[in-house]
Order: structure tokens, then sequence, then C-alpha cells
């Protein structure tokens, strides 16, 4: 899933970890690496589940040791070590000291550690003098799973049962009797200007028919202007607060000037975000199973089978993705300046133009999602060149 910024997020849950003497820790690490991979060149966010960890599941020391040697600053070793340690700090806490000191990545920008223990708390008090300032700033300890909400798409998380059990007797236990079943309250009407979180046709309605809606358009517009040339552009995270203020105002239907804000990843932000909060992603859900599918297709067919799935697109879907995969295909163009190639960009993006109806994306879909979004972006001209729209 995503936090409020946009970054993806890595849940780690202890409750799955199988008996070490019945788990191959070399896989173990390998998975980690993978998973890792997928992430860490753009700005993410850790959630670690504590619950679960027991002194049979616990990998031993000698493990931890080579993890550690094996996650150098490609892998952000700060998270996994800020995680990890919480494993064998109960049996021997001098062992914390080896693991706070590997060569940090900033791409890390926040690790969550739901349910901590007393004993992990008082730890890190003591030794909070010892731990790089900007990296404690990024720990924070939830108690309950209801906190996390502030942070990020909950619902988004694939939490095991056995944590939510848990949660549920925290609650109990503090109020005395069972947790009270939260009512959600009906979803409000839209406003007649809301732009984020729905349809593409009621934004046009809104917009006198308008096929590019505002918040495309006009942040596409400001970086073009200025943001081709940026380093690391949609790579990086914004302030949630800004974030929040600058949909409000769209939402509102006032104005956006982002001068204002002093920061070029701010519009990028807000166009990802607007593409995120879509109720159907831009290439549909229709599509999702057929995006998947290119993996398996002949690489040098690639690009035909791209164009068929395009052409059958709604025609004011295919009008907003030709408006975006065309500035994205500029964006790449300056990879030399920026460093943001198509398939940097599919990274980024990606995830963000089709999802499944239900549920998220699985791991494995990641690489034909990329693929699809890379090749949209590295032939613009050729896929999209023989479909005109009338109001284009």
């Amino acid at each position: 899933g995503d936090d409020n910024s946009g970054r993806k997020v890595i849940t780690f849950s202890c409750c799955r970890m199988p008996p070490s003497h019945q788990l191959n820790h070399t896989r173990l690490l390998e998975y980690l690496k993978y998973t890792l991979d997928q992430y860490v060149e753009n700005d993410y966010t850790v959630v670690y589940f504590h619950y679960g960890l027991k002194s049979l599941n616990k990998p031993s020391l000698k493990w931890l040791q080579t993890a550690y040697k094996e996650f150098d600053r490609k892998y952000a070793s700060k998270i996994f070590v800020a995680a990890i340690q919480f494993y064998d700090i109960q049996q021997s806490p001098n062992n914390f000291f080896f693991f706070f000191f590997p060569r940090y990545k900033k791409n890390l920008k926040a690790l969550y550690v739901v349910h901590p223990t007393n004993f992990i708390k008082i730890l890190w008090n003591i030794f909070k003098p010892l731990i790089s300032h900007k990296f404690g700033k990024k720990i924070t300890y939830l108690n309950y799973l209801s906190d996390l909400r502030e942070h990020l798409k909950y619902d988004q998380l694939n939490i095991p049962q056995e944590v939510i059990r848990h949660d549920e007797n925290l609650r109990g236990k503090q109020k005395g009797k069972p947790p009270p079943v939260v009512k959600v309250p009906p979803p409000r009407p839209p406003l007649p200007t809301q732009q984020f979180g729905v349809s593409l046709q009621y934004i046009k309605d809104k917009n006198k028919g308008e096929l590019i809606p505002p918040v495309v358009k006009e942040t596409v517009s400001y970086l073009k202007r200025k943001g081709l040339q940026v380093e690391g552009l949609f790579r990086r995270s914004a302030s949630i607060q800004t974030i929040k203020d600058v949909q409000k105002l769209y939402n509102q239907g006032k104005s956006v000037n982002f001068d204002d804000y002093h920061d070029i990843h701010i519009p990028a932000v807000i166009l990802k975000t607007f593409l995120r909060e879509l109720p159907q992603p831009l290439l549909t859900f229709e599509c999702y199973d057929h995006i998947l599918g290119i993996t398996s297709v002949e690489s040098s067919l690639r690009v035909t089978r791209c164009k068929q799935i395009i052409q059958g697109l709604p025609e004011h879907n295919y009008v907003v993705l030709k408006y975006l995969i065309c500035f994205l295909h500029m964006v790449s163009q300056e990879s030399i300046y920026n460093r943001m190639t198509a398939s940097s960009l599919a990274c980024v993006f990606g995830l963000n133009l089709s999802w499944p109806s239900k549920g998220t994306a699985s791991l494995s879909a990641l690489v034909p999602l990329n693929l699809f979004t890379e090749l949209l972006i590295d032939f613009y001209t050729n896929i999209f060149n023989s479909r005109t729209v009338p109001g284009e």
C-alpha cells in the first residue's frame, strides 16, 4: 500500500515467522533483499508488527550478522536493522550497539513499530543519545492498530488476524470490557468542485466538458516549465500537511500557485496522489489482467500488444493517459539531468496507473505493471499515434 505521502509501505509481521529450526534463513535473506529492491530507490516506509516474536522464532545472532553484512547502502540497512534488532535484544542487549551503526541511506522516511513492548521502549530511551537524531525522528511507536490510520492507508495493509486479535485484546484490557464496535459514518457527497477521489467523468461534468482534469493540467504544465531537469523528480516525497493543504484548495475550487511552496516536489506528489485516489485506475480494472500478461508476450511484439490494450480504453481515459505519458516521455528525455529514465518513472507510476479491483497488487505483479508502463513511456509516439479523440 501507500502512506499519506504516496510512499510505498513495506510491512514485517513477526507472528508469521516460523520456528527457527524450520526456516531456511538463506532464502529469507534473499526474499528480504528482493522485496526491498522493489522500493529502496524511492522514498518508502516500513511498518513493523512486533507481536508474535518469541524465543522459538527469533533468528540467531549469527544470521543477523550475516544479514547485516549483506545489506549495504543500497538496501537502506538502517530500517532493516531498526526492525530486526528487536529479535535478539531481549536475550542480548549488547547486540543493540552492533546493529545501530551501519552506513545509512536516506530513502527510508518512516518506521512504525506497532505493539512495542515496554522493554523495547526503555532500551530505546537508554541508547537514544548514541543514535543519530535524524534516524531517531523516523521511528514512531504505535500502541494500537487504529493509530496507523493517521499515517497511511490502513485498509490497504495486509494485517495478520493474530495481530488484529492481539490489538482487540489490548483494547479490551485497557477498558476492562470488549472493544466497542466502531461505527463508520456514511460517506459525504463530493463537493461540486471536488478534484480528488472522484471519477474523471465527475470532474469533466463540473469543468465545462474539459477532458484533462485541472490538477493534471496544472501540475504537468508547472513541471514542464520548472521541473524537467530536477534530479529525482517524482522520487522524492513532500510535507504531508502541505499535500493535504493543496488538495483542500483544489477540492474547494480555489487556485493553487506552486511557486508559493518553494518545493518542486509538491506538484509531483500532487499528480501522483490524484492518480492514486481515482475510484478506478486510469488504465481501468478491465485492463489489469491484460497488462499482467505483457511478460508472456514475445519481446518483439510487446509494443504492439501495449497498443492493442490502450486502444481498448474509454475515450476519456485514453486522452488523459496520452497527455500524462507524453509528459513522462519528455521527463525521460532529460534523464541525463534528472536521472529519471523510462524505467525509473515506470517504477514510480506503474502502481499509480493500474491496480486490481479487489485488494492490492501482489509483489509478482510489479514486474509486468512496471514493464507495461516503461513501454508506454519509451514508445509513446508509436503507441499513441493511431487514435484521435474528438476534443482531445
